[in-house]
C-alpha cells in the first residue's frame, strides 16, 4: 500500500511539474483577453478535455507504441530525461519554453492550439506518461489515468478562476512556483537518465 501511495505521489509530482496549472494560468488569461466568463469556461473545459483524451491515449497505447517502433525503455528514459530537463531548464531561469508554446498567432480555436496541444499536452506531458507507464501493472495505469485526470481538473479550475487566482497570488509568486516547478522537472529528468543508464549498462 505504502509503495502505490509513493508511486502515486511520484506520479503527481511529474505531471504537476511539467503541466503546473498555476504557472499557465497567466498564459491562459494572454489567450483569452476580451473574452466573457462564460466563453472562458468553455474554452477551459474544451482544452482540458482534448488534452485528457490524447495524454491517456499514449498512456493506454504507450507499450505498443514501443513495440511497433522498437524503442527500448533505456533509451526512451535517457532521451525523455534530457527533453524533460531542457523545459526544468528554462522554466528555471525563466524562459518561455519552447516545448509549450506556440509561436503562431492566428489560430481558429485557441481551445485546441495552443492550449490544448502544445501546452497541456505538450511533448514534456507525453513524455512524462509514457514514462510512468513503461512496466507499470494495470492497477499502475489505472493510477496514472486516475492522477492525470485530477491533473486535468484543477488546471480547468486554475483556468476557469484564472482572474481571481492572478490578483490572490500574485505575478511575482507565481514566478517563484514556476522556477520551483523548473527545478523538481529538472530532478524527475536526472533520475530518468540515471534509471536508462543503469538499465542500459545493467548497473
Amino acid at each position: 500500500m505504502e509503495n502505490l501511495i509513493t508511486y502515486a505521489l511520484t506520479v503527481f509530482m511529474s505531471f504537476f511539474a511539467v503541466m503546473n496549472p498555476i504557472a499557465n494560468t497567466p498564459i491562459f488569461l494572454g489567450l483569452t483577453v476580451g473574452e466573457s466568463s462564460e466563453n472562458k469556461k468553455k474554452i477551459a473545459k474544451t482544452a482540458s478535455i482534448t488534452a485528457f483524451i490524447i495524454v491517456v491515449s499514449f498512456i493506454i497505447a504507450g507499450k505498443y507504441i514501443f513495440e511497433l517502433f522498437g524503442l527500448t525503455i533505456p533509451a526512451f528514459k535517457i532521451t525523455g530525461g534530457i527533453i524533460i530537463f531542457y523545459i526544468g531548464f528554462q522554466m528555471l531561469m525563466s524562459q518561455k519554453s519552447r516545448m509549450h508554446s506556440n509561436s503562431s498567432e492566428e489560430k481558429n480555436n485557441v481551445a485546441i492550439s495552443p492550449l490544448a496541444i502544445p501546452i497541456l499536452a505538450g511533448p514534456g506531458t507525453i513524455v512524462a506518461a509514457m514514462n510512468n507507464v513503461t512496466n507499470a501493472s494495470y492497477l499502475q495505469v489505472g493510477i496514472i489515468i486516475s492522477i492525470f485526470a485530477l491533473m486535468i481538473f484543477l488546471t480547468y479550475l486554475a483556468f476557469t478562476y484564472s482572474d481571481i487566482i492572478v490578483k490572490k497570488v500574485g505575478s511575482n509568486l507565481i514566478s517563484v512556483i514556476g522556477k520551483l516547478m523548473g527545478l523538481i522537472l529538472a530532478i524527475i529528468a536526472t533520475g530518468m537518465v540515471i534509471d536508462g543508464i543503469n538499465l542500459a549498462f545493467k548497473l
